[in-house]
């Protein structure tokens, strides 16, 4: 597979995606703003979760939680209470526990290095080099969902089992040294708009390819449902959330026990409660 291009190639292929971003740049509150405390957010929001889902919620978390100080002075439920609807609510832990991680030992200031943000719980590699691209304009090398169907569209075409180390070598090669935050979203734009108007998804050809299971009936379904009797309840018997959920008691009761091993639920006295930390 392609691991080097030519300088001349290099050239076409920015001239393509700058020409494409003049014309077609989406606008996200994101976007908007500088502060890495709101990009910090947006990018843990848009893990596994489509933009459009989480516009209206970034607004209503900032409104609840406009800083790293009010993030770390606030209790695991109340988070939660705003984190409903986006889904993948250990994300909303990680949150928490990186607000008070910068709050104590970053004195209220996010760091700048890749090496130091995925030290962060639930940030990895990709995270901690998109937060530094758009917090700081910092050329980091990352992929997400958009910039891998842009390379394998462009470069990897007809190929099958792409990995994303020789993606990576290309985001390297072709990555805008002056202007890494605009370049990255320019990259994105373009491939939103490959999802919009070719027959085929080119990630299907992605190593890591993992179409996303049906909502209804899933474990994903159970863990918002016993979240959300918590949230109402306080406390609750496994029985009496499977009686009021009514949904399967085999994937409630894996809910409660995938949600008690992550820390979102402890369970005394034979109740379930929400963690406070």
């Amino acid at each position: 597979m392609k691991q080097n291009l030519s300088r001349s190639k290099v050239k076409s292929f920015q001239k393509k995606i700058w020409d494409f971003y003049a014309t077609n740049r989406r606008d996200f509150p994101w976007r908007r703003t500088q502060d890495p405390y709101r990009i910090f957010i947006s990018e843990v929001m848009l893990q596994q979760t489509q933009s459009k889902r989480v516009k209206e919620k970034y607004k209503e978390f900032l409104l609840a939680f406009p800083s790293f100080k009010s993030l770390a002075a606030t209790t695991l439920p109340e988070v939660l209470r705003v984190w409903q609807g986006l889904g993948y609510n250990r994300r909303a832990r990680f949150l928490l526990k990186s607000a008070r991680e910068v709050a104590q030992n970053y004195k209220g200031h996010l760091p700048k290095k890749e090496d130091e943000l995925v030290k962060f719980p639930g940030i990895g590699k990709a995270t901690a080099g998109s937060i530094t691209a758009f917090a700081f304009n910092v050329p980091s090398v990352f992929i997400e969902t958009n910039i891998r169907r842009v390379f394998i569209h462009e470069f990897f075409r007809g190929k099958k089992d792409v990995s994303d180390e020789v993606v990576r070598k290309l985001v390297s090669m072709t990555l805008s040294k002056d202007r890494p935050r605009d370049w990255y979203y320019a990259l994105m734009d373009y491939g939103a708009r490959l999802s919009k108007i070719l027959p085929q998804n080119p990630n299907r050809l992605s190593r890591y390819y993992a179409k996303q299971s049906v909502f209804s009936g899933s474990r994903r379904e159970a863990r918002g449902a016993v979240l959300r009797f918590l949230l109402k309840n306080k406390l609750g018997k496994e029985s009496k959330i499977i009686q009021e959920t009514s949904l399967l008691a085999k994937n409630i009761h894996e809910a409660i026990w995938g949600l008690e091993k992550e820390g979102i639920i402890e369970i005394k006295k034979g109740l379930y409660k929400l963690r406070q930390v």
